[in-house]
């Protein structure tokens, strides 16, 4: 398994308990939470809490493939940092930052072995993406 962390991050305009929310309520999850507009996520569940699982539904529209995204939290401080542990073992981890009235959302994740660090670093910055934009549209 690689040991290479990449780093994502968005500045949102907003405050730090909407990002909060947006990021970790299912109601809110499904509107964002796709890197392509042929995909979606059409179910999330996240029982948030040391021990709960994360699981998110990713489909393309078309319905030629889908997966689970999964993990399980090892740590949470509501409203500020999480990071869990995807089912394959690599580590992600969120910091959630005021930063005057807005907030500096960075996630930080084990790179996988299976496509290019920058194929990776763009998906993760596109989904972010999409969610600094829901974010600010609601």
């Amino acid at each position: 398994m690689s040991s290479t962390k990449i780093t994502v991050q968005a500045k949102v305009l907003t405050d730090r308990h909407k990002v909060w929310d947006y990021y970790m309520n299912p109601k809110h999850i499904v509107n964002w939470n796709f890197a392509d507009s042929s995909w979606h996520c059409p179910a999330a569940e996240n029982d948030l809490k040391v021990g709960g699982e994360y699981c998110a539904r990713m489909e393309a529209k078309d319905g030629s493939f889908g997966f689970d995204f999964k993990a399980i939290y090892d740590e949470v401080k509501v409203g500020e940092s999480f990071a869990y542990t995807l089912e394959d073992g690599r580590k992600v981890a969120g910091d959630f930052r005021d930063d005057n009235r807005s907030t500096i959302l960075t996630l930080t994740f084990d790179a996988e072995d299976q496509n290019s660090i920058e194929m990776q670093r763009s998906g993760w910055q596109v989904i972010l993406n999409n969610f600094k934009k829901y974010v600010e549209n609601n």
